[in-house]
């Protein structure tokens, strides 16, 4: 091996070896595209289809399908969540971090919810790519969230409507 070879393979950031973490911060972040991909595309599919609905049902007063869609959007906004675990375990196994499919979904669901109820399991060279899952989990929460508030308003009206309260915006 060259000199400048072993210098590049032995060089740390703080103490932190750098070619195992440029190579997690390259697949970390690949992985968080691939998800908040996929997490935007299925949570504004759900949102739009859900005030395309509403509206149409707040037109004809079908106020108990508005109720009977946001729960079932919930649903599936849940279905995404566990959908993106699954995808982030695969994604795992197939860059061949880790073999037991098992193991490596508990590992990502841990992570990706941040409770943190399995311990690292990931082999040495690895340890920060349990982050970007982490980040994933957060980021689309929060998007999660945010989608949440917005139908929760209209659920709210039509509640209001249903009870004819004058001020939808009364409890």
């Amino acid at each position: 091996m060259s000199i400048s070879t072993e210098i590049i393979t032995q060089s740390t950031l703080g103490g932190i070896p750098l070619l195992p973490l440029l190579r997690d911060t390259f697949y970390g972040v690949l992985g968080l595209l691939l998800i908040l991909l996929f997490h935007g595309s299925a949570i504004n599919y759900i949102m739009l289809r859900f005030e395309r609905l509403t509206n149409g049902n707040l037109k004809f007063k079908q106020y108990n399908r508005i109720f009977f869609h946001f729960y079932a959007s919930f649903f599936f906004i849940a279905l995404i969540h566990i959908s993106e675990i699954i995808i982030w375990s695969l994604y795992v196994m197939m860059l061949g971090i880790m073999s037991d499919g098992i193991q490596t979904l508990l590992f990502v669901g841990s992570c990706y919810t941040t409770v943190g109820f399995v311990g690292d399991i990931l082999p040495a060279g690895w340890k920060s790519l349990a982050f970007f899952i982490s980040f994933t989990g957060l980021f689309s929460v929060a998007w999660t969230t945010s989608t949440m508030i917005g139908m929760t308003n209209s659920y709210k009206a039509a509640w209001n409507l249903k009870h004819h309260q004058k001020d939808p915006g009364a409890s």
